[in-house]
């Protein structure tokens, strides 16, 4: 497991992107808040490239003037393509590689309380392959009792995509002893605790610790790495720091063959 304090010690290795002889795939996806790209993009940009991500479940993306020009601007120099969300979902968003095959998207903006920001989710059904799988990009509530209930509505979403294997990726904004983390953990892999890998602790560095970003699957998806990035090869601390305020979450997924 790697080091809490800093990029020094090498990670172990990370599976990379495959496919398996019997049709079943190894994808890396990636969740990532990126406080609306207000920061330095091409830090950004170099950390997600990095990752060498096929799925990346974006939060905080750009969702006001001109967001579709940012969003693609972050795709093109992350080596990615847009394939929904930003503004259309309250800001989640997934790109991926040229390696998925999009088969259908949907955005979908969740009740909004009065007083309280406007939240959504960012939904993709993708094929690699003989593999499929539901994306969900979430940012959950700062309310507690909100929260709950949009965690309830995101594993019926989930179930809604109506494939037999899908991950959920977000900035929960609740920590693993909180009731809507788990709840998700009760009903999907929470992927840090399944394969611990990296770094635990998503908050920026030199804040509290804390988890509230994370990757769940379903059953069926194997988990074969999951956590903070620091010290995997070509991330460094100062592109984590000016990248944005949160740390991104990397895991290993293999996905059988529907």
């Amino acid at each position: 497991m790697g080091s809490e304090t800093g990029t020094g010690a090498a990670l172990p290795d990370l599976p990379e992107s495959r496919t398996e002889p019997d049709g079943s795939v190894v994808i890396r996806v990636l969740s990532y808040n990126i406080r609306s790209m207000r920061d330095d993009v091409a830090a950004l940009a170099r950390v997600i490239r990095a990752c060498r991500p096929d799925v990346v479940c974006v939060q905080e993306a750009p969702r006001f003037f001109r967001w579709r020009k940012a969003a693609a601007r972050l795709a093109r120099t992350s080596g990615l393509v847009y394939v929904s969300g930003g503004a259309t979902a309250s800001g989640p968003m997934i790109l991926s590689s040229l390696r998925a095959h999009v088969e259908r998207t949907e955005d979908v903006l969740l009740p909004r309380t009065p007083g309280l920001h406007q939240r959504g989710f960012a939904t993709a059904v993708l094929r690699f392959g003989k593999a499929r799988l539901g994306v969900l990009s979430c940012h959950l509530s700062i309310k507690d009792w909100e929260r709950q209930e949009q965690g309830r509505l995101l594993l019926d979403r989930l179930a809604a995509l109506d494939v037999p294997h899908a991950v959920a990726a977000g900035d929960l904004n609740d920590r693993p002893d909180g009731r809507t983390f788990g709840l998700l953990a009760g009903a999907l892999q929470d992927g840090w605790a399944t394969k611990p890998w990296g770094r635990e602790h998503t908050t920026r560095l030199g804040d509290p610790l804390q988890r509230i970003d994370a990757v769940f699957a379903t059953e069926g998806v194997e988990v074969l790495g999951c956590g903070v990035p620091m010290g995997l090869p070509g991330i460094t601390e100062g592109d984590l720091r000016a990248a944005t305020d949160h740390l991104p979450v990397l895991a290993a997924l293999r996905v059988p063959a529907s």
